[in-house]
């Protein structure tokens, strides 16, 4: 008898990925691939949207045809901060331009200066000034800098809601895709920004459906509930906020480290903008108190140095562990080392010099140095909330020294790890199904595991 599953695909910059789990969320089928990108008109490298669209057309077809599984429903996770824009025939008008794009800086300062001032834009719709990544401005890039080609647009649709279209041909606009540093929506009106109606953007944009909407489709000759498709980064935190009864932080952690809180009420202030701070979107409109840090493309940048430093693989840094001793030693007489090469963060003015007795104290130093600066970030995400709980998925889970100095560093709060490996794709699945999770998801999902102290004599 065919098993019944709801299907994802989940696509990244990286790995397009297409899952199915059961009716109790458990994964029973994934495929991936890779697809070279291609090159836009000006050489930059973009999502070959034709090969996409080929694979997850052949892949849900295969799928269908299967005698082993029945599909009920099928979501969509995806990066945001990209648009697909579409003629009124449903064709695609330009590439999928890559968020990484660089965008004539005068053009960004029009919009400011005719928008701004720049701070209070920021704080108003949840973003810092990033180009490209702010997709909105993208919207406008294309209406003042290629008219003619604006022009063609009846529809601008963020990946996500793209790929939902793919299967129900209709469009429409989604409310985690929207708030995820777009720089379309003002938090402090619950609207479009302002700018957005003085260009008539938002004539482009489709009318906003709940993120738990899914449109009766037939396929195939199967009629399947097809959702309207969620930010990746939103679709993650999901889970958690399903499963979990009190309030918590969950630290995503990766080559950024992003500090989400759902449950900030208050608005972005300037300092907060001025931080780093923005805003993602939880599916039911409210805000995500939002704290970013270049963490781990810092930490990979640091042990490759240690690595020539100490004349060792640049893989031995997963052979430390935590030494209470080298840590009390730091500790007792601590300053700052280490100059870094790709943080926000201002290095001391005054370091102390590198000299190291071991790779072993050097890398307690830098795990030290960083986590400092991690839980600075932290604690700029809570702000004046009352949080006791701490949840840390992705790739530092698995970091023995990063967890213990965090923990210590919280001495207040419940800190736990999780295997979230499938989190934006699980997400995905739960939003269409507008199920109730219990407390036990995430121990049975996502390898939940409280952390105990490290006993030192």
């Amino acid at each position: 008898m065919a098993k019944e599953v709801i299907a994802v695909f989940d696509i990244g910059k990286t790995n397009k990925k297409f899952f199915l789990f059961d009716m109790d969320f458990k994964e029973v089928h994934r495929d991936y691939t890779y697809l070279e990108p291609i090159q836009d008109e000006d050489g930059h490298p973009t999502e070959n949207l034709i090969e996409l669209q080929n694979w997850i057309k052949n892949t849900f077809h295969s799928i269908l045809k299967s005698k082993d599984y029945k599909v009920k429903a099928v979501n969509f996770s995806s990066y945001g901060a990209s648009f697909v824009h579409l003629d009124d025939m449903g064709k695609v008008v330009t590439p999928l331009y890559n968020y990484t794009k660089p965008i004539n800086n005068d053009i960004v300062e029009k919009f400011y200066a005719k928008y701004g001032p720049e701070i209070k834009f920021c704080r108003e719709t949840g973003t810092t000034r990033e180009g490209m990544l702010n997709s909105g401005i993208q919207l406008y890039w294309l209406k003042h800098e290629k008219p003619e080609v604006f022009s063609k647009i009846k529809y601008s649709l963020h990946l996500p809601q793209y790929l939902s279209y793919l299967f129900t041909g209709i469009p429409v606009s989604e409310y985690t895709s929207i708030g995820c540093h777009t720089a379309l929506w003002n938090y402090e009106k619950e609207d479009y920004h302002e700018w957005v109606y003085q260009e008539e953007i938002h004539k482009l944009l489709p009318s906003i459906v709940d993120t738990g909407t899914s449109i009766n489709t037939n396929l195939m000759g199967h009629q399947i509930k097809v959702g309207v498709g969620i930010h990746d980064s939103s679709s993650a935190l999901l889970p958690y906020i399903r499963s979990i009864d009190k309030k918590f932080l969950l630290l995503s952690t990766g080559t950024w480290s992003i500090a989400l809180n759902p449950f900030s009420k208050e608005l972005l202030t300037d300092e907060d903008t001025d931080s780093n701070c923005i805003n993602y979107m939880r599916i039911n409109g409210e805000p995500v108190k939002a704290a970013r840090l270049f963490l781990g493309n810092e930490y990979n940048e640091q042990v490759r140095e240690l690595a020539t430093l100490f004349g060792v693989s640049e893989d031995y840094h997963k052979t430390v562990s935590f030494d209470a001793d080298i840590h009390q030693r730091i500790k007792d007489n601590f300053t700052h080392k280490f100059k870094w090469a790709s943080l926000d963060a201002a290095s001391p003015d005054v370091q102390a010099p590198m000299q190291f007795n071991s790779y072993e104290e050097a890398y307690h130093q830098l795990m030290m140095e960083l986590v400092e600066l991690q839980i600075e970030s932290i604690q700029r995400a809570i702000g004046k909330d009352n949080i006791k709980q701490l949840y840390i998925d992705g790739g530092f889970t698995n970091n023995q020294i990063f967890v213990e100095l965090l923990a210590r560093g919280f001495d207040g709060m419940k800190v736990k790890t999780t295997d979230a490996s499938l989190g934006s794709a699980l997400g995905a699945a739960i939003a269409i199904s507008n199920v109730e999770l219990d407390q036990k998801f995430l121990k049975k999902n996502y390898a939940l595991k409280k952390h105990r102290p490290l006993i030192t004599n």
